[in-house]
């Protein structure tokens, strides 16, 4: 019998997995589809800066304590797997084109220095010399804002999620895919096994981590929650030559630069249920909003778009913690836009709690008794 079960194999249970085998805990993940995949893989690997020792919002904390921890475990992986992840924190620049957003990003960027976190306004020059791609948009009279802010990274995705299911089969995880949990079995407070794939399937402990899906595992159990999927669409660029060298945001969507070449352009945040289909529509807006920030992509080819759900909550707090009247079952799911800048905090924090030690971060705010 496995020490702990976890249902959902994207970057919060495979995470959680390789953090509890690292403690030599044998860990059991069932994926009802193929791990790494869905929302953890069509994210942009965005790794917002943050400073723990300013943080006193819990989610906040957990930010912290989140970017703390990725270059250690990047390095980790890497070493244990021989894949490189792409971690790599050269800053990121954000744009206001709309005075509205101009505002609001002012605002922002002295909050951010509120809790040491360096921004520095940059004017065209500046902005021309940090990325010579977006010359045009500087001299174009259209840009009311752009600030440089230290310390924001990314982290390429698919390669991130290759690194983790690698790093857990090396300690022992064992993972199965295209297994559907169907059931939950609970005697005297303790759960006692999953049903999937036809089989009964026992552990120690458990963990849901299924993402979006997490919401209707849990409401199964008679447990209301606030998890709801929110559909994200992303388009692939082609380049011949990287065309930028940081993360460029407007607002809520954002350019991704790649080693290789290719950049990212998203997203969208719309609320479809579980349709994971992209739109000629969105498709066509984000095509559009990234050859307006960067004249480099109007002779580049689209390579590809996708879309993921994305696991929200009600309130923006992911779900950390213990199952309610079930000693033996946890949860670790709604982190929404934030999964992987989130994963590292998460599993330590969800793998002292599984093996009973006293967790490095306050889990009541992350609670399932909020509703």
């Amino acid at each position: 019998m496995h020490d702990c079960l976890i249902v959902g194999g994207g970057v919060i249970g495979l995470s959680i997995a390789y953090e509890l085998a690292g403690h030599d805990l044998s860990c059991l993940v069932l994926d009802q589809g193929r791990v790494g995949q869905e929302s953890s893989w069509a994210g942009a690997g965005i790794l917002p800066a943050s400073n723990p020792a300013s943080a006193i919002d819990p989610i906040d904390q957990l930010r912290g304590f989140s970017h703390q921890l990725h270059p250690a475990w990047s390095e980790q992986l890497k070493n244990e797997t021989g894949i490189d992840n792409g971690f790599q924190q050269p800053g990121g620049i954000h744009l206001a084109r709309t005075s509205g957003e101009a505002a609001a990003l002012a605002g922002w960027t002295s909050s951010l220095a509120d809790e040491g976190i360096q921004a520095e306004k940059l004017d065209s020059q500046q902005l021309t010399q940090l990325e010579p791609g977006l010359a045009q948009l500087a001299d174009s009279g259209e840009l009311l804002g752009a600030y440089l802010v230290e310390g924001e990274g990314q982290i390429r995705n698919p390669h991130h999620l290759a690194a983790l299911k690698a790093g857990c089969l090396a300690r022992g995880v064992e993972i199965h895919e295209q297994l559907k949990v169907t059931a939950m079995a609970c005697e005297q407070g303790r759960m006692t096994h999953v049903e999937a794939g036809e089989q009964r399937w026992f552990a120690e402990s458990f963990c849901l981590t299924a993402g979006a899906w997490s919401g209707d595992l849990l409401r199964q159990l008679n447990i209301n929650n606030g998890i709801l999927p929110i559909r994200g669409q992303m388009v692939l660029f082609k380049c011949s030559q990287p065309p930028l060298l940081r993360v460029i945001n407007e607002g809520s969507r954002y350019l991704v630069p790649r080693r290789d070449g290719r950049l990212l352009v998203g997203s969208s945040e719309e609320e479809v249920g579980f349709a994971n289909q992209t739109t000629h529509e969105m498709i066509e807006q984000l095509t559009q909003f990234g050859r307006q920030l960067l004249v480099a992509l109007e002779t580049a080819d689209v390579e590809r778009s996708w879309a993921g759900l994305r696991p929200a909550s009600f309130d923006g707090f992911p779900y950390l913690g213990a199952l309610p009247a079930v000693d033996n079952a946890f949860v670790a799911a709604g982190h929404f836009r934030s999964g992987l800048q989130l994963s590292t905090g998460t599993a330590v924090v969800m793998s002292q709690l599984i093996r009973g030690e006293t967790t490095s971060l306050d889990l009541l705010p992350f609670g399932l008794q909020r509703g």
